[in-house]
């Protein structure tokens, strides 16, 4: 196992069980509490981060699986807040309860890492892991196809 994990760009030290969830080493040991507790076995996704840009459950994700790789949490999705999906997300209003958004964004968040101009479908499916109990799903997909939009004005 390795002795450090890179997380949001710094590097920590591991001294846990190399078994820990990743959700439990982010949140009890280094204070990162965006990325949240649902149902524990990986499937309302609300703990998901990115790891090397692609989106996965840190409920189910051992520490010691994740030597020499990045993991990316809301926290460290954009230093001020102001990712194009964050800013699209106030825009169209879609937290109501807000426990699954940071979720909800850094699975959008991996989506629009692989697929600048997503379909609905497209949006659809990759985002049908991650469960709103509030159901701002057509919100949701909204500010997915703006935060496309504003990222394609960037390049």
């Amino acid at each position: 196992m390795a002795n450090s994990i890179t997380i949001n760009g710094k590097s920590f030290p591991i001294d846990v069980d190399e078994n820990m969830p990743l959700l439990w080493f982010l949140r009890d040991h280094l204070a990162f509490t965006g990325t949240k507790f649902g149902c524990g076995s990986g499937l309302c996704g609300a703990c998901t981060v990115h790891v090397d840009g692609v989106a996965q459950r840190a409920c189910i994700t051992p520490i010691g699986s994740l030597a020499n790789k990045q993991i990316t949490t809301i926290e460290g999705l954009s230093a001020n807040g102001d990712h194009p999906l964050q800013k699209a997300w106030l825009e169209n209003k879609v937290p109501q309860c807000g426990y699954c958004q940071a979720g909800q964004i850094m699975n959008a968040a991996s989506l629009l890492n692989s697929n600048k101009r997503p379909t609905d479908n497209d949006i659809e499916i990759a985002m049908q892991g991650n469960i709103c109990r509030c159901g701002t799903y057509q919100r949701i997909k909204k500010a997915i196809r703006q935060a496309a939009d504003d990222l394609a004005k960037e390049v």
